[in-house]
């Protein structure tokens, strides 16, 4: 077996190197690395040898920009949302069973959404998948003139033509919310609003229903909050300082909600003593051991699966029903709730 470097002056091993390594041909190492008929099984076994020594590895991404297809799937996150890092994790699990790979492109506080797609495109991207997307539905629009695009947990009304979307039923969430904390005999029961985020007008919805379902329209109170733990903390310190004090919290989400303990700590307020708390997502964050957030959990994988699936028939020519697929919620109790003092 030749002696020769793993890869002149240290660029990536090419199938010239492999060839070099096991003594044969260029086109053979290439039909080796192809699966494709014409060489012995001996002959595959020294290729793939040397492959490994000099650490080659075959470029798939090279390989489909030469059959036209790129077979990747865009996938636009927000960074700072525990809840998208989630789902971004099951868009994987889903994506490589049906053979295709993700790029993904994150919104910043620095980086907004209409960067975050021009690079996906730029990436040659065959549909996109897009996590709680702000832009206005015009855009959406636009985009999906172009090629096929997935809206996951972002309701729209009206409907976006030629626009998948996958959601929770928020509002529903929202009332199973409710429903538990007056089930442990809460009446004053607040809600930290989301403000213009995807999904904050159904929750919002979801609580005012689910209070005057119970009589307890007179103790409907919502506050100004948002989707960070700084704006859940200032929501809080407003909170802290009524009179009189509510009993229990719904918070817009996960993040919401750990910004709204943190300032009852700091506070002396005891949770769940003096007041229950429950968040929304059941993002990873929520069920660290010190915080042991109940909350409303979104079925991720679910989730995922669907963003994956749709965008995948699309792009095969499958015909799929048109319209949302909405994804019932479900409470997850943990220690941040319990009957009122």
């Amino acid at each position: 077996m030749p002696t020769t470097p793993a890869a002149p002056d240290g660029k990536r091993p090419t199938l010239a190197d492999v060839a070099a390594r096991a003594g044969v041909s260029t086109a053979l190492v290439s039909i080796v690395m192809r699966g494709a008929k014409g060489a012995s099984a001996a002959t595959r076994e020294r290729v793939q040898e040397a492959a490994r020594e000099i650490g080659y590895r075959p470029d798939a991404r090279a390989r489909l920009l030469r059959s036209h297809r790129s077979r990747l799937l865009g996938v636009q996150f927000g960074i700072q949302h525990p809840f998208h890092t989630d789902l971004v994790e099951g868009i994987y699990a889903a994506a490589e069973p049906a053979g295709y790979q993700i790029a993904l492109s994150a919104v910043t506080a620095g980086r907004g959404e209409q960067r975050a797609v021009d690079t996906l495109l730029a990436d040659r991207c065959e549909a996109l998948i897009l996590l709680g997307p702000q832009v206005p539905a015009a855009r959406l629009a636009e985009l999906a003139g172009q090629l096929p695009v997935v809206s996951v947990a972002r309701r729209l009304r009206p409907a976006v033509p030629g626009l998948e979307v996958v959601r929770t039923a928020d509002d529903k969430g929202a009332r199973q919310a409710v429903d538990h904390l007056v089930g442990l005999g809460h009446r004053d029961i607040a809600h930290i609003d989301g403000g213009r985020a995807p999904g904050a007008a159904d929750r919002r919805r979801g609580y005012r229903t689910a209070m005057n379902r119970h009589g307890l329209g007179d103790h409907i109170r919502v506050l100004p909050g948002g989707l960070t733990e700084e704006e859940g903390a200032a929501a809080a310190r407003t909170l802290s300082a009524a009179r009189p004090r509510p009993t229990a919290v719904l918070a817009f989400n996960d993040r919401c909600a750990t910004g709204v303990l943190d300032i009852l700590l700091r506070s002396d307020i005891a949770v769940p003593g003096d007041i229950s708390v429950v968040g929304f997502d059941d993002s990873h964050l929520a069920r660290l051991a010190h915080i042991n957030l109940t909350t409303v959990g979104q079925d991720i994988p679910r989730l995922a699966a669907l963003a994956v699936a749709r965008a995948v028939a699309r792009l095969d020519g499958d015909r799929i029903p048109a319209g949302e697929q909405i994804i019932a919620p479900h409470l997850v109790v943990r220690g941040t709730t319990a009957p009122p003092r």
